[in-house]
């Protein structure tokens, strides 16, 4: 009795090792456009200045239009709305804003996009977007680059950097 107690036991925890490690390695709902974190500080040892969480679609073989129409309000980024955290306050585009969380929007054009950031936190994508909740608007011109597959955000002295396909966004930051 007791040795088929015993048997049971080895076998049922054996059972459960083997169903927690098949589905532990199941990942079919991983997100294609993973999130990342892009910092702004003076040097990699000083508190940082801006915060910046988004989420970076990949063209695929799409073109930047498809995926963030010109004239058109874009999450800049994919999934939830990018938000940009300011330790303090600081100028954004030349325009004073207040240390704070914002979303992170964006309008893109041939030759310049208009950047907004707006006092709405924890919106999905742009559909939920309300120009009465802009903080502030500013327009930035675009420049030429490289291919980027990923869309890219970074930062370069005082200077914020939006990267999509060919097109390049700089938007100055300062304090």
């Amino acid at each position: 009795m007791k040795k088929t107690t015993f048997l049971t036991t080895i076998a049922f925890a054996f059972l459960m090792l083997f169903t927690v490690n098949t589905q532990a390695q199941k990942f079919s709902n991983l997100d294609k456009s993973p999130l990342d974190i892009a910092y702004h500080r003076t040097d990699r040892n000083a508190t940082p200045m801006i915060k910046v969480i988004y989420s970076r679609p990949q063209l695929k073989e799409r073109t930047l239009s498809e995926l963030a129409p010109n004239g058109k309000i874009w999450r800049t980024g994919a999934n939830e709305a990018t938000e940009i955290k300011f330790f303090e306050d600081m100028t954004f585009g030349g325009k004073k804003v207040k240390a704070g969380t914002y979303s992170l929007f964006t309008i893109p054009n041939d030759t310049e996009w208009t950047v907004i950031l707006s006092s709405d936190l924890d919106v999905w994508g742009a559909y939920s977007y309300k120009e009465s909740s802009d903080v502030l608007r500013i327009k930035a011109p675009t420049s030429k680059g490289d291919t980027v597959e990923a869309f890219s955000i970074a930062f370069d002295n005082n200077t914020m950097f939006l990267a999509w396909g060919t097109v390049r966004v700089a938007i100055p930051v300062g304090k």
